[in-house]
């Protein structure tokens, strides 16, 4: 084998340092900026969504076995610990009455939390503690912080992101949502969103519920390694690319 010379061995080197160096400026050139890290709250604002979602699987904290003390006598089709998550009686849009749970199993009169949206966080934590509610103490403070952050600054008005009356997403594209789902999602729901196994139903059948969808893709799935997709830049039409691919699925096992 030829024996490079040291003039001959630099000469690579050189041009691919400089190469590299040209390379980061282009990409730091076109980066988006990114906040500092004392700044980032996606995260917090995620593991809020998912405590919304189911704050006793979060916590570890058994499940409460008697049904809510303000949950209305009126709803006899939910009972138990069920209705003990914020997401019964305020909806996965956060509407409560005035959204999707206006009707159905859901049903409760109760209103939403969108009166709390760019709230003070401390506000809903009071909230959170009051008797009505009678969170305190089943939860650490950490705890309340992250569920007040998302109601406050987390939240979306789904509305404009789903029509209610096809529950479909209003400009999903359903190329663009395979490219994300076949590359995010499918490790562990496979091509045809059958998995895991113990997922109640399909992903292609939970597309009854966009709602739920919508609020599981950007937050993730409680105490499950279930990536959140809210940070990324777009991520509402993302969410309604990923939710127009998974109306192609199959809707049974």
């Amino acid at each position: 084998m030829k024996t490079l010379s040291a003039k001959d061995r630099m000469m690579p080197w050189g041009l691919m340092t400089l190469a590299g160096v040209v390379a980061t400026l282009l990409i730091a050139a076109s980066a988006p900026s990114q906040p500092a890290a004392a700044d980032e709250i996606q995260s917090s604002i995620a593991r809020g969504g998912k405590l919304y979602d189911n704050w006793f699987k979060m916590v570890g904290a058994d499940k409460p076995t008697k049904t809510h003390a303000a949950w209305p006598a009126s709803n006899t089709q939910k009972q138990g610990d069920v209705t003990h998550r914020c997401k019964s009686c305020h909806g996965w849009d956060g509407l409560g009455k005035d959204g999707a749970y206006a009707s159905g199993s859901y049903k409760t009169g109760i209103k939403g939390v969108n009166g709390m949206w760019r709230a003070d966080p401390a506000k809903i934590v009071a909230v959170l503690k009051d008797q009505t509610h009678g969170f305190a103490g089943k939860m650490e403070e950490e705890d309340f912080r992250d569920i007040a952050l998302f109601v406050s600054e987390g939240m979306v008005d789904m509305n404009q992101y789903i029509d209610r009356s096809t529950k479909s997403p209003k400009a999903g594209n359903k190329e663009r949502g395979a490219a994300y789902y076949n590359t995010v999602c499918v490790g562990c729901h496979r091509q045809d969103g059958k998995w895991p196994k113990a997922m109640e139903e399909t992903l292609g059948a939970a597309m009854g519920n966009p709602w739920e969808v919508m609020h599981k893709i950007m937050n993730g799935q409680p105490d499950e390694p279930m990536p959140a997709l809210r940070a990324l830049p777009g991520r509402e039409q993302i969410v309604m690319d990923i939710m127009e691919h998974l109306m192609t699925l199959p809707k049974k096992r």
